[in-house]
């Protein structure tokens, strides 16, 4: 990093950029539930239809990336206690982070989070260094949206909240 470059500011700044939020979940080697909280996840390309996000230092994504399928679970803004509980590294290992929680399988036998607004089941094309992060770039192989009752969630300023998007 450049020596006269300020990394609180460079966040302070692109914190006014909102992002959508996802946890993104997948299995471990022992067919375990594991995920983690993105709030970088986007669309790629709709032919192949791609999508990607990147993940930085994480505990929870060597076990799902160990295999190559995982689903992007898209949060409401009720959901702001499993945002938090599927942000921070768990100490007593990422099963807990599902412990108490409902979920179903996915149509790639992904896990499902309960109220989520929708569903993108993804196989994994590449991942690629970016400076203290990764890339990860994947092939949307299922969707599904649920019934909403919320508005998305989206990381703005630090925070999250809810898209109130108003009529034009």
């Amino acid at each position: 990093m450049t020596a006269n470059f300020d990394s609180a500011r460079f966040r302070q700044v692109l914190g006014h950029l909102p992002t959508g939020v996802v946890i993104v979940t997948g299995l471990d080697a022992e067919a375990q539930p594991v995920g983690v909280t993105i709030g970088s996840f986007v669309s790629v390309s709709l032919d192949p239809p791609y999508v990607g996000f990147f993940i930085g230092k994480s505990r929870s994504w060597p076990d799902i990336s160990s295999g190559t399928l995982f689903c992007a679970n898209v949060l409401s803004d009720a959901q702001t206690e499993l945002c938090w509980r599927f942000a921070k590294d768990p100490v007593d290992g990422a099963a807990n982070r599902f412990e108490g929680l409902e979920w179903q399988q996915s149509s790639n036998g992904m896990p499902i989070l309960s109220g989520i607004l929708a569903s993108i089941d993804c196989t994994v094309e590449s991942v690629t260094p970016a400076g203290d992060h990764r890339f990860v770039l994947a092939q949307v192989t299922s969707l599904h949206t649920a019934e909403a009752t919320h508005d998305a969630m989206v990381f703005y300023k630090g925070k999250v909240g809810g898209v109130a998007l108003n009529a034009i």
